[in-house]
């Protein structure tokens, strides 16, 4: 697949849209942030109220994604001592149902379909790392499912809105959700991105693909 060099334009533009977005988003829903953050530091007083990973960004830099704790803490472990689920989760897409999932609270379960735990992405926006559109931000082992195409995918930055997301999120499996992220950065412009933002906006209203 070879893809256009994206007009300096639109890549300006893009930035500086996610920034005035990202500080409108943090300054407009800090009082649910806070709001959220009291409540799960009630739920469990010795647990983080954010959580924290590592994902693979634009040209292959490592950066951490911050989301609101929807899992317990020690969920890794969780995962990788039973094989057989673990071996579920990396077929699946590196996803989980929720109902299957033995790592996500209550709480947790309620903040993933309303798509509230991903409201701290704002400041991974802020400062650059991602972008409001874009593909969604995989962690390294997930690179493979990219094979010779891996430096395409890794060509612009991640989103927190993506085609993967406006189009079933966790209901898209690989390798079906490769060439929807492919899809993505081949086509990338100005109206484009408007046209998944409002995709995804119908899809978290209607909660497609939310776990």
């Amino acid at each position: 697949m070879k893809i256009k060099p994206k007009h300096k334009s639109y890549l300006v533009t893009k930035r500086l849209i996610d920034v005035v977005f990202a500080l409108l988003g943090l300054i407009v829903l800090s009082p649910i942030f806070v709001i959220v953050f009291v409540i799960l530091k009630i739920d469990s007083p010795k647990s983080s109220a954010l959580f924290e990973q590592q994902r693979i960004g634009k040209n292959g830099k490592p950066f951490h994604i911050y989301k609101f704790r929807s899992m317990v803490p020690n969920a890794e472990e969780i995962l990788k001592a039973d094989k057989v689920l673990y071996e579920k989760y990396v077929t699946s897409g590196y996803k989980l149902p929720t109902k299957e999932d033995p790592r996500i609270t209550k709480l947790g379960s309620f903040l993933r379909r309303s798509t509230i735990d991903e409201l701290p992405q704002f400041w991974n926006m802020l400062i650059g790392d991602m972008s409001l559109v874009g593909p969604r931000p995989i962690v390294a082992e997930e690179l493979k499912e990219y094979g010779d195409q891996k430096d395409i995918f890794l060509s612009v930055r991640p989103g927190a809105l993506g085609l993967w997301q406006a189009s079933g999120r966790s209901l898209i499996e690989y390798p079906e959700r490769t060439q929807i992220e492919l899809e993505y950065v081949a086509n990338a412009g100005f109206f484009y991105d408007i046209s998944i933002v409002f995709r995804n906006v119908i899809a978290i209203f209607k909660s497609k693909g939310a776990y």
